[in-house]
């Protein structure tokens, strides 16, 4: 899928755009897995906006704003456990993270048309730290996006400033780090963003009349290890591609009781 002068431009600017790695019915079957999630949800009563709170947009813009936000929807859709173990994946990521790689979570995020929230620039750091800095987003295109809808941006090189303070829940001052200071990220439907988890994101509110739905996905090398206990999740330190060295830390040490 990609080549070195890719994987050099990861390196160096903390984020890669890759075309089409997924084809038109499996980003069909992600759509579907998607719209059922919301369905199941809203039956079991179990729905809600999962939009950023803050001081990044003004109070009377922000309540209007929504965001359909899940964990873990490979437990939910099988469309998901395909998406995050398919070959052309595993072929990018063997080729920036290593030969040894883990899931760490899933979810997807949908800006519906017009209202779709905003998310403010930040780093995933904060939220799972790991000691190596591996940890990576993978950005699942189901939609068009572009600066209409809401695309990614990101601040290329950032990655290589190391973790900076947040506020909030986790996200950069605005006056700072404005969302629109940073490089759109325009991609078609089966084209996935990859970028490193100290990489400086965000992406402005949908305006346009179209949905724009993401599933993400966070890998890590196998044998970075996270310095906080945070963030756990049921199924995480998933092998999608060669093996686990660490006989000893292959799942993390969850206590049933």
């Amino acid at each position: 899928m990609i080549e070195q002068k890719d994987v050099d431009f990861y390196k160096e600017n903390g984020y890669l755009l890759v075309k089409g790695v997924f084809n038109q019915q499996e980003v069909e079957e992600m759509r579907q897995g998607v719209e059922g999630i919301i369905s199941r949800a809203a039956q079991s009563k179990n729905d809600h906006n999962s939009a950023w709170q803050g001081d990044f947009l003004p109070a009377e813009e922000l309540k209007k704003l929504v965001l359909k936000g899940f964990h873990d929807v490979h437990y939910h859709d099988a469309a998901f456990m395909r998406a995050v173990i398919h070959p052309n994946m595993a072929a990018v990521l063997t080729q920036i993270i290593g030969p040894n790689v883990q899931l760490h979570h899933s979810k997807m995020l949908v800006k519906p048309p017009e209202n779709g929230a905003a998310f403010p620039m930040h780093q995933d750091y904060p939220y799972f730290p790991h000691e190596k800095h591996t940890m990576l987003a993978a950005s699942v295109h189901l939609d068009h996006a572009d600066e209409e809808n809401g695309c990614l941006r990101v601040i290329p090189g950032s990655h290589r400033t190391g973790s900076l303070p947040h506020v909030g829940s986790h996200y950069l001052n605005h006056k700072e780090y404005p969302i629109k200071e940073g490089t759109p990220c325009v991609a078609e439907a089966g084209d996935v963003l990859f970028f490193n988890y100290l990489t400086i994101h965000g992406s402005e509110s949908n305006k346009s009349s179209r949905t724009r739905r993401n599933v993400l996905f966070q890998y890590r090398e196998a044998s970075d290890f996270p310095t906080e206990n945070t963030h756990f999740d049921w199924g995480m330190g998933l092998m999608v591609s060669g093996k686990n060295p660490n006989f000893t830390k292959v799942k993390p040490d969850f206590k049933i009781i």
